[in-house]
């Protein structure tokens, strides 16, 4: 798009929450790695207790013997979460006045908005349409993200890194998260900025075309290898999807044992919890970044084709 119509987009009282957090997301991200930081500096000077680090206050010097290892909620936490409160109610005040909800006329079935979109909190899933089927788009892959998310802390042995920012404490469990929040921003950023008429995919710098048609050559996987026979179909694509969760197990296997901390948490992890962790991070954290990829990249709509279902 061109920069008047970019100006355009991102003016909308929709897509202001959009544009807020391409500054909002790193900024906080940055700010958390950095408290992170600093409470694995202070956990290796304190000899590996991260009991101490935990009631550790931010603004005081490093620790000494005889300090107090607790600090109140009272005024130390409310204080803050007051502020916090009275801040955001004064953003919500000012952001309703000066903003227009984003209200249209009545829907008219005879003119149909190009690009047809849905709210911004919404538009991962429909870019997820592109790559999947509609009930796999719309169904399967929320309902994994959401029971993966409330699985994990069940699944997840490692005592340390609880009501306190760290990273070496928990490189492997904020690598995977980050690797989901990141995909998922992107999906909505490509769906607002990107996907305009029709759909279509719009460089930043060329200017949206309703008039403009696009052929892709989408293909599926079996067609690269001729493979014809529907049995064949079937097989090849399990045997790809297979290959694909194997692959990426041993990935996460590796990553999980690299130094000795993830090991003895590997340890303290039975076999099922290993493997209902592993089965949720492939289908979320992986599956559909690869498949964004083939699609975006090789024009690969389908990788398993079946008369019940389409991956």
């Amino acid at each position: 798009m061109d920069w008047h119509q970019l100006w355009k987009i991102t003016s909308t009282p929709d897509n202001i929450p959009i544009v807020a957090m391409l500054f909002l997301v790193p900024f906080f991200m940055w700010l958390g790695l950095k408290q992170a930081r600093r409470n694995d500096d202070l956990i290796e000077e304190l000899e590996g207790d991260p009991q101490l680090a935990k009631t550790h206050h931010r603004k005081t010097e490093p620790w000494r013997p005889g300090w107090a290892r607790e600090l109140h909620v009272w005024p130390y936490l409310v204080r803050v979460e007051f502020l916090a409160a009275v801040i955001v109610t004064v953003i919500l005040f000012v952001w309703s006045i000066t903003l227009d909800a984003p209200l249209e006329e009545p829907a008219n079935p005879n003119l149909t908005m190009n690009p047809s979109k849905a709210p911004w909190y919404f538009l991962g899933l429909q870019e997820m349409l592109v790559y999947f089927d509609p009930w796999i788009a719309g169904v399967v892959m929320p309902s994994l993200i959401m029971v993966g998310l409330m699985v994990f802390p069940y699944v997840d042995s490692n005592p340390l890194g609880n009501g306190y920012y760290t990273w070496k404490q928990r490189k492997f469990a904020l690598g995977m998260f980050g690797i989901g929040w990141i995909t998922w921003i992107l999906l909505i950023i490509i769906g607002t900025f990107i996907r305009g008429p029709g759909w279509i995919w719009f460089w930043p710098g060329q200017t949206w075309d309703h008039n403009a048609v696009v052929f892709d050559k989408n293909r599926d996987l079996h067609e690269l290898l001729g493979i014809t026979s529907a049995p064949l179909k079937f097989i090849f694509g399990m045997m790809v999807v297979g290959l694909f969760f194997v692959l990426c197990g041993l990935l996460l296997h590796w990553l999980m044992t690299r130094n000795d901390f993830e090991k003895k948490l590997l340890e303290r992890t039975s076999l099922l919890q290993y493997m209902t962790f592993q089965f949720f991070a492939i289908t979320v954290l992986f599956a559909l970044p690869a498949k964004l990829i083939l699609r975006l990249a090789f024009n690969i709509k389908y990788v398993w084709v079946t008369p019940w279902f389409n991956i």
